[in-house]
């Protein structure tokens, strides 16, 4: 009864999203404000019907109740609670429910928090939002049910993909999806104030906080799938440039040129049309980030669905929302005029080349992700893009955007002097300069990346440490206390961005690898270490079986600790895992993997030595805790809270 409910919930829901797509519309269009008073409880009304269709689905996976073929496939009765729960979305259909909760959600935070918008622009918004959750509700019901019942339950499931029965897949989605469908609301402030004829100051200080959130969310999503990989695939690496990787990385970037340029909207009242055009194809790259996953045109670990009916009508909603906006982006062209001016050399000018890098890079991302699709459909020749060709394009982008980050954050707006403007960052410079001295004289005969990266990643870090303190003028630590959030954000996100160099340069440039036989009780050395595996036993677990090592890892005499990596086996499923066994240190890792039994005795072990690589997710962390900081600046709650009663704009022709 209570997935029937949930069904139920969900196809009201639908019809909710309708009204709430059209009515709200007309009434901004016609000043109408009880038309456009609705948009506010319908919003309501839709994200409380979605939670609760959500929460039946949940009920159904966590009773195990089997006669829900979704949960047949995914679930099974000796799954831990955590997995049951995670396997809601750990299929397509629920993942798809999940997006729609999360949909609903952003437009009901929209009608709670938006009390400071003109009448006009929220009805507008909420409408956009609402037709957005209008063409997934259709998705969902008419090709992705997630309450289908069975004639013939079962006595047990299928159970969820083991590769998925992981904390850091149980938390991934969520975040993910929270950043993926966050950016809908940008999409939404955009077509709402090209229809509303207005793009100003205001519209920027509105769609930041926004745009912060899903960035915010993004980050702390990646950083999960990437640790995840790290630790569970036992290959030891953090990225792979893999499809469904990318079809995250693409809006990130996207979001965060978005975040700089909606800055310049805010101050300069210039690069309107740039900032709406990066509004768009930011929830843009979000769907064609969904249509890659489930549509099974391209391959991948990660995807979710093998299905072309599926993925055409994801192009259907690609094409009819890309395309509406862009028609309706350039039929506004003329109120997107820009009223600041600046010169070459200022603040707007480094935030324009902050845009083109980032933009480019999300580019060269896109062109590597569909080009294997592309050269199948148009030339019938099965190609591979792989690591090389990303490490080598998308690079040079990045190491150009690192050098001119902590310049441009320091420049006055308007007009700057290069020279007056790098003269505090000398320090940094010199910091900079001497870390990679440092790094060259530590190696010997290896790459320039590890010494290039220390001192990319030293001039962020000191390069944020020096515009945060230059805030301050004359009033010195007193005054660092009372800066703004937004400046301490600011700083600390540019100081995620410099670890992040620094984790990844470190890794890449001075990883080592072992790969060899191991008999039990034997011992070998890398990178100074002395690892010796001491016993293989064959463990239990509540749904799988494992063959797990104990491998003791010394540094001289001493013991530093004893890791466990395990090969497990799943009967159900009838599917291999690897769980590696880290002994994690804030300056390197010591990272095994077992393997196979061999035929002479003994067992496969690799091992490596992964110097700074907690680092890549520490600067993570700060990136996305940054993002938190500017995000609680009370100037976010406040924004233009003078225009909070007269309903502005014109009306739509």
């Amino acid at each position: 009864m209570i997935t029937e409910l949930g069904h139920f919930a969900l196809i009201l829901a639908f019809l909710v999203a309708i009204v709430q797509s059209v009515v709200p519309l007309v009434g901004a269009a016609k000043r109408w404000p009880g038309w456009m008073a609705l948009a506010e409880p319908a919003a309501n009304a839709q994200f409380l019907l979605t939670a609760f269709s959500f929460a039946a689905l949940t009920y159904a996976f966590v009773t195990s109740d089997f006669s829900v073929e979704l949960v047949v496939l995914n679930s099974h009765s000796l799954k831990p609670m955590l997995y049951k729960v995670s396997g809601v979305w750990g299929n397509h259909e629920g993942s798809m429910l999940l997006w729609v909760l999360i949909l609903t959600l952003f437009g009901a935070c929209a009608s709670w928090f938006g009390g400071n918008l003109p009448p006009t622009l929220r009805a507008r918004v909420l409408a956009v939002q609402s037709a957005i959750a209008v063409a997934f509700f259709a998705f969902i019901i008419f090709t992705s049910n997630p309450f289908l019942r069975l004639a013939m339950p079962p006595m047990d499931g299928q159970d969820l993909n083991p590769l998925l029965q992981d904390p850091g897949l149980a938390f991934h989605p969520p975040f993910l999806y929270l950043g993926y469908v966050g950016l809908s609301m940008t999409f939404s402030f955009a077509v709402a104030a090209l229809i509303e004829g207005r793009v100003d100051a205001a519209w920027g200080r509105w769609v930041r906080p926004w745009t912060l959130a899903a960035w915010l969310f993004l980050t702390i999503g990646i950083a999960l799938g990437s640790w995840w990989a790290y630790y569970e695939l036992g290959w030891g690496g953090f990225w792979f440039w893999d499809p469904v990787e990318n079809a995250s990385f693409m809006p990130w970037l996207i979001a965060a040129a978005l975040l700089h340029s909606a800055i310049v909207v805010e101050k300069r009242e210039a690069l309107k049309s740039w900032t709406i055009l990066l509004a768009i194809m930011a929830f843009g790259f979000s769907l064609i980030g969904t249509f890659i996953v489930r549509s099974g045109v391209i391959t991948s670990v990660h995807a979710f669905a093998n299905d072309p009916e599926r993925g055409v009508f994801i192009l259907m909603i690609l094409a009819v929302f890309m395309g509406g906006a862009l028609t309706l982006y350039a039929a506004r062209a003329s109120v997107m005029e820009a009223k600041g001016i600046f010169s070459m050399v200022s603040r707007e000018s480094a935030l324009v080349m902050n845009n083109i890098l980032l933009a480019v890079s999300c580019f060269v991302v896109f062109i590597g992700t569909i080009w294997p699709l592309v050269a199948e459909l148009a030339m019938g020749r099965k190609l591979s893009v792989g690591a090389p060709f990303f490490n080598m394009a998308f690079t040079p982008f990045m190491v150009v955007l690192a050098l001119l980050l902590p310049l441009g954050a320091i420049m006055p707006w308007k007009r700057a002097r290069i020279a007056r403007s790098f003269k505090p960052l000398i320090p940094a410079l010199v910091l900079a300069l001497s870390v990679m001295g440092l790094a060259w004289a530590i190696q010997t005969e290896r790459t320039l990346l590890g010494p290039i990266g220390m001192f990319l990643g030293t001039w962020l870090v000191a390069g944020a440490a020096v515009d945060l303190w230059s805030r301050t003028g004359k009033g010195g630590f007193a005054r660092l206390k009372r800066l703004p959030r937004a400046d301490w954000g600011k700083a600390v996100s540019h100081a995620g961005v410099g670890i992040v160099f620094l984790g990844v340069s470190g890794l890449m440039a001075w990883e080592q690898e072992d790969i060899r036989v191991v008999q039990i009780g034997e011992r070998f050395e890398i990178a100074g270490f002395t690892l010796s595996l001491d016993r293989v036993e064959e463990v239990e677990g509540a749904n799988y079986l494992s063959t797990m090592g104990w491998v003791t890892i010394r540094k001289g005499d001493r013991v530093i600790s004893v890791v466990n990596p395990e090969k497990r086996v799943y009967p159900v499923a009838r599917m291999p895992t690897t769980e590696a066994g880290i002994d994690n240190g804030f300056l390197r890792d010591v990272y095994v993997v077992i393997g196979d039994e061999q035929a002479g005795g003994g067992y496969a072990v690799r091992s490596y030595y992964k110097p700074l690589a907690n680092w890549i997710w520490g600067g993570s962390i700060l990136m996305a805790f940054g993002g938190l900081l500017s995000l609680s600046d009370r100037r976010h709650r406040v924004a233009a809270g003078a225009r909070k009663t007269k309903a502005v704009g014109v009306p739509a022709e």
